[in-house]
């Protein structure tokens, strides 16, 4: 794969409101995902096993948690001399109140690029994709504008789009924040232009006024440009709310994941040197994803534990995520729960939510 000639612009702050619970300390980008990864590495993945080596990381606002964690860009190979990773930050303390404010605002590293075309990507979507064949096909298709989209029940998103597409992967029609319980083919918010094309919308949209990117540039231009679709078959899972993430989460432990994972197209992230999981004689653990680490003493069943959890002799953790050192104490239940990281759980408390409803504890709360 080798999009070389591709700019990556990745947004890792989008629609952090609808996961207040986990961004409320952090953006979405570096949200815990999966035992050992944030939600930015299967973007950042995705972009460098195609082959694209400059990629600017948009933030806006509780980013010290992913300046650390991306810190140069080594694990992914994007500490360079040239090009590599960028974070953009709001200039002299602006908060981005929308998505053409964030790319007003990256004009000027966009303009300096040589890079022919610009692909965006937000972190909620969680995808292992191969970009090159959306570049390839936007380039041979003679597009404007080529949108990534998937077939299903869209995405509780206050902008999601959804499209109307025709044989020929012609988009007809864009509606913006219109969802309901039917099929139909929505965006992941992957879009590739070139880099002229998108300098030109933005300073039109300066000019207009404009506020809404899906609204007033995508929507608003599907009948004067050829805005085309690449219809993703393969595993694409959007994040909307808490419950989505804890869905999505859990269904890892039941092997829905096909394409996630694989040896050719590696995620990368970031390393943390540790000890391997550890259990002890009285450990039952099954149908986990068990992170290095751990020290397992105790039952758990069901559930997604990241590094150097420790679940206590008599604690039982079940259907349940637990993030990075966090403690589980002699005797303690869990059930249904998402514990973020440093939490600790007394001795023979129980905590238990539903998996409709799963109970969130904060990060470094003792209960």
């Amino acid at each position: 794969m080798a999009a070389s000639n591709v700019l990556g612009i990745i947004y890792s702050n989008a629609y952090d409101s609808l996961l207040s619970e986990l961004t409320s300390v952090r953006t979405m980008g570096s949200v815990p995902f999966a035992g050992r990864y944030r939600l930015i590495d299967f973007v950042l993945s995705s972009m460098v096993n195609s082959g694209i080596g400059k990629v600017g990381v948009s933030t806006k606002a509780n980013y010290q948690s992913l300046m650390d964690h991306l810190g140069s860009g080594k694990p992914w190979d994007l500490s360079r001399k040239r090009d590599g990773i960028t974070f953009l930050p709001p200039f002299a303390g602006e908060v981005y109140e929308n998505r053409i404010n964030a790319l007003e605002a990256m004009l000027p590293y966009i303009s300096k690029s040589t890079n022919e075309y610009v692909l965006m990507a937000d972190c909620n979507v969680v995808c292992n994709l191969d970009y090159t064949a959306i570049v390839e096909g936007h380039k041979a298709s003679g597009a404007d504008i080529t949108i990534a989209y998937k077939r299903g029940i869209a995405p509780k998103l206050s902008h999601v789009m959804t499209l109307d597409i025709s044989d020929d992967a012609k988009i007809n029609a864009i509606k913006v924040g219109e969802t309901s319980d039917t099929a139909c083919d929505y965006s992941l918010n992957i879009i590739v232009m070139s880099r002229v094309l998108l300098e030109r919308l933005l300073r039109s949209a300066q000019i207009m006024g404009a506020k809404n990117f899906e609204r007033d540039i995508l929507a608003a231009n599907v009948n004067s440009l050829n805005i085309r679709g690449h219809k993703i078959d393969t595993y694409a899972k959007v994040i909307d709310s808490l419950q989505s993430y804890y869905d999505i989460s859990m269904e890892l432990l039941s092997g829905e994941y096909r394409d996630l994972f694989n040896a050719e197209n590696p995620v990368y992230t970031k390393v943390r040197d540790d000890m391997p999981a550890i259990y002890g004689i009285c450990a039952d653990a099954t149908n986990s994803l068990i992170a290095d680490g751990c020290i397992i003493k105790g039952t758990v069943e069901n559930s997604i534990l990241f590094r150097g959890v420790h679940v206590a002799e008599g604690a039982v953790v079940k259907n349940s995520i637990v993030m990075q050192d966090s403690f589980i104490s002699a005797g303690a239940k869990v059930n249904c729960a998402i514990l973020d990281k440093d939490v600790v759980i007394k001795p023979n408390r129980e905590i238990s939510g539903a998996e409709t409803y799963p109970l969130y504890i904060g990060k470094g709360i003792t209960v």
